[in-house]
């Protein structure tokens, strides 16, 4: 039997699960573990790693689904590819890369998760704060929940926008959107074990599932998102979805499914997490009611964040409970503190209240709408029918499918050699890769001349 011989990195942003995949896709493919070679079992490879068994699990069905191994029937997993010339001759170094630790003199990088800092409104956020620093409350712990009078503009403010039906006290202030979900994990693992997520979809939130000791079933999930009808067969009552702006397609789930989803949360007794993550941007008409806003029964977990139309290093996020869920979270949670800072939650809350919020939210979706648009032109120009592009409508990042003879990492980093850094998809998937690779280019911090930059090595890159 095959020992593996490598260490998790608990640290890196690559999630455990496709960690172990690229280990051993990568010892596979440079010829150092033999077809029919029995690898460990699901747990004895979870005991070795000190991993859970359904992050083993993962990586082992992603492998299957790909055909390096097979499963046999009471067996185990067996090396099933045969290795070619061409095989031997694969470049191991590429599948090490950790992308986000390299750094190259005047590299354009298509970063997820950055936003325009030219645009952020630093000297009214300076003199806001400046104010609120004066306020006693300031310089305690403060409400458990989150600032008071944030809680307060966030119920006015998420029903005019996202037609959210809910009160200041059901809304919880994180630091982020992950620190919700361990929050929300807790308060629901005595109920439910089990949670159905987008496949693809957001890997950082299937890797925490997983790590709260969920069972995780992937459902698939196609450009307008998850498949509803086939969530009847998952056997759990949770699932995790991005409905508004697929993770990472870009689509939108319509009213017919958004209907589906809420009827199958009645019939099971179950509960609907909904990330509401980039809402506030989409371009080619207004932003569609939340999934929240047509639940009658208070099945939604509503998740929202300000990473995106304010400032990431804020660390503001927000989740509003239904009325159930918020008794059992004052019963349960009190022992947690407030995570997100109280100067910029008080000082956010102040920006609201003066009615700066509106502003610069118009202010930034006409900066990232002509951002897109000029992205997406210059890649259409450029690329023609050799590449799909997925998700132009909204958000601060596109999917392109590229539609050439080259692997994913090989895209990666022959755009890298020529100075760009864009992101791989692979680790979006769980069951099955598309037919050509896709990969993610982020465009909130990258000027127009830098955008156009960039198209154009991408295009001595590829082509």
């Amino acid at each position: 039997m095959f020992e593996l011989l490598f260490s998790i990195d608990r640290e890196s942003h690559i999630p455990m699960y496709h960690q172990i995949y690229q280990y051993l896709r990568t010892q596979i493919l440079s010829g150092n573990i033999d077809k029919n070679t029995k690898l460990p079992s699901v747990r004895r490879l979870a005991e070795q790693l000190n991993v859970s068994r359904n992050t083993t699990q993962v990586a082992y069905e992603q492998l299957q689904s790909e055909g390096y191994i097979r499963s046999e029937n009471k067996k185990g997993y067996f090396v099933e590819a045969m290795i070619s010339d061409d095989m031997l001759a694969f470049d191991t170094k590429n599948q090490s890369l950790h992308v986000e630790t390299i750094t190259k003199p005047g590299l354009i990088d298509f970063k997820l998760g950055t936003v325009d800092e030219a645009n952020f409104p630093l000297k009214k956020w300076r003199t806001l704060t400046n104010k609120v620093m004066k306020d006693p409350d300031i310089y305690s712990y403060g409400d458990k929940q989150g600032d008071r009078w944030l809680r307060v503009e966030l119920e006015d403010y998420l029903f005019q926008s996202r037609g959210v039906k809910t009160s200041a006290d059901q809304i919880i202030i994180g630091g982020s959107t992950q620190q919700l979900l361990v929050l929300v994990s807790l308060l629901l693992k005595d109920s439910v074990r089990s949670i159905a997520v987008e496949d693809p979809g957001y890997d950082v939130a299937r890797e925490l599932f997983s790590l709260m000791s969920f069972s995780v079933h992937p459902i698939p999930a196609k450009d307008d998102g998850i498949m509803v009808n086939q969530l009847v067969s998952a056997d759990t009552q949770l699932v995790y979805v991005t409905p508004t702006h697929h993770f990472p397609y870009g689509g939108t789930i319509p009213v017919s499914q958004r209907v589906e989803l809420l009827q199958w949360a009645n019939e099971v007794n179950g509960y609907i997490i909904e990330d509401d993550y980039d809402s506030e941007f989409r371009y080619i008409h207004q932003p569609v009611p939340s999934l929240q806003s047509i639940d009658s029964t208070q099945r939604v977990i509503y998740m929202g964040t300000f990473s995106k139309a304010l400032l990431p290093t804020i660390r503001i996020s927000y989740m509003a409970l239904p009325e159930v869920l918020m008794m059992k979270y004052r019963e349960k949670m009190a022992v947690f503190e407030q995570t997100a800072s109280a100067i910029h939650q008080r000082t956010l809350a102040t920006f609201m209240n003066e009615g700066h919020w509106y502003p610069h939210l118009r202010k930034m979706k006409a900066v990232y709408k002509r951002k897109m648009n000029l992205l997406v032109t210059e890649l259409k120009k450029h690329f023609g029918d050799l590449i799909q592009i997925k998700g132009e409508n909204s958000g601060i990042f596109i999917i392109i499918e590229v539609k050439v003879n080259l692997r994913e990492e090989q895209l990666i980093g022959r755009a890298f050699e020529e100075g760009v850094m864009i992101y791989p998809c692979s680790r979006y998937y769980v069951r099955e890769q598309p037919t050509y690779p896709h990969v993610q280019l982020g465009l909130g911090n990258l000027s127009e001349e830098k955008i156009m930059s960039g198209v154009s090595q991408l295009v001595k890159a590829w082509l």
